[in-house]
């Protein structure tokens, strides 16, 4: 096991009801507030309007920046940034899903900095200071409500990059399962897809000695595993929409990689094909994963072979460490596939005209990935086997 530090400063607050809480928590942090949500979902199922009468009761003035994207632009983080100056903001309260809190924390960061946010995400500027926000959450996927991540998308040059700070930590997060209700199937599917392959991305490591970190993520996913077919069957089940809503935060709070580095080469690819083509994050991690596994699957055939066996149960009788392993990377993919996420880039009209792009944005900072280090003939391999 590695050395590590843990440090998570997000209040989570979990259950029915208990948006009614956002009163009390806003009122340390000021009155002058920004609202930033997405495209109106949250009108049309009422929050909007619950959370505007909420802030209001609490005296809090309220700025709005709508329309952030499924893959935030930093133009938007600019717009928001502006509004901050503009009107002395003391505090944002993101209401949406990862995308809504990652443009948030971007523009929490840039409000605090002279020049362009682009400056934040690609690293020339290391922020100093942040405005304080926090989030009430409307999906299940991204685990951006309890860490210190982002992921923003500069459409103009085709870019996209995570980024992160400790000081964009939400101060709370507050999350009902009954505001993921009206999620469609389809974002439902992409939500659990995301948290599921943010657990592989940590679970791909070479540090020995860490069996109680591999039987959490192992643990996690089996739960989806066995949660999720009954969930896109009936939408607003409070108990599945509970149990998926708390491990997609679990699944990236910090606590599944405590003693060990993941790997996180996969999301690096898949954020160079949506800045190359928007689609879903998730759904290109649906059609990535699989093929990344077998791409690097004799790094450690070993620990394919437990993920098999573990998660997906699959008997080892007569078979090779190979053998076994394959077919655990098999059943996961037959498993997004029967919830209905794609597994083709094909399903996205994507062909191999810009591969050779897509390969080049993703080594834009060189090679990358811990598990296995990935060059672009690696990539470029990954790819094709997606097509």
């Amino acid at each position: 096991m590695d050395n590590f530090t843990y440090w998570n400063p997000t209040k989570l607050i979990f259950g029915r009801g208990e948006v009614e809480k956002l009163a009390e928590e806003v009122k340390h942090y000021g009155r002058n507030v920004l609202l930033v949500y997405g495209g109106g979902s949250i009108k049309r199922n009422g929050l909007y309007d619950q959370v505007i009468s909420i802030l209001e009761k609490a005296g809090a003035t309220v700025h709005e920046l709508p329309g952030v994207e499924p893959n935030p632009r930093v133009a938007t983080v600019n717009k928001g940034v502006a509004i901050c100056k503009e009107n002395d903001i003391d505090f944002l309260l993101a209401v949406g899903g990862g995308s809504v809190i990652d443009c948030t924390k971007a523009i929490a960061a840039g409000a605090k900095y002279d020049g362009d946010a682009w400056d934040i995400v690609t690293k020339k500027h290391i922020p100093a200071d942040a405005l304080p926000f926090g989030t009430v959450l409307t999906l299940a996927a991204t685990g951006s409500e309890m860490n210190s991540g982002s992921v923003i998308t500069n459409w103009e040059t085709n870019e996209k990059y995570g980024w992160g700070s400790p000081l964009v930590f939400p101060k709370f997060s507050i999350l009902d399962p009954v505001n993921t209700f009206t999620v469609p199937k389809d974002h439902t599917i992409y939500g659990i897809v995301d948290m599921m392959s943010h657990v592989f991305e940590q679970y791909f490591h070479h540090t020995e000695n860490t069996p109680y970190q591999d039987r959490m993520c192992e643990s996690l996913l089996k739960t989806v595993i066995e949660t999720a077919p009954k969930l896109i069957e009936d939408l607003e089940n409070y108990e599945l929409r509970e149990t998926i809503l708390y491990t997609g935060t679990i699944a990236l709070n910090g606590m599944l990689s405590m003693g060990a580095r993941g790997d996180w080469a996969t999301h690096n690819i898949e954020h160079a094909v949506s800045a190359v083509y928007d689609i879903p994050h998730a759904g290109g991690l649906a059609i990535l994963f699989p093929n990344w596994m077998k791409h690097t699957l004799s790094e450690n055939v070993g620990r394919f072979k437990q993920l098999a066996v573990r998660v997906f149960d699959v008997d080892e009788t007569g078979k090779t460490d190979r053998e076994v392993a394959l077919v655990g990377i098999e059943k996961l993919s037959k498993f997004w596939t029967s919830l209905g996420a794609p597994n083709r880039l094909a399903d996205y009209d994507i062909t191999d005209e810009k591969l050779d792009l897509i390969a080049d944005k993703a080594m834009a900072n060189g090679e990358f990935g811990r598990f296995k280090t990935l060059n672009k003939d690696d990539v470029l391999s990954i790819l094709k086997a997606s097509l």
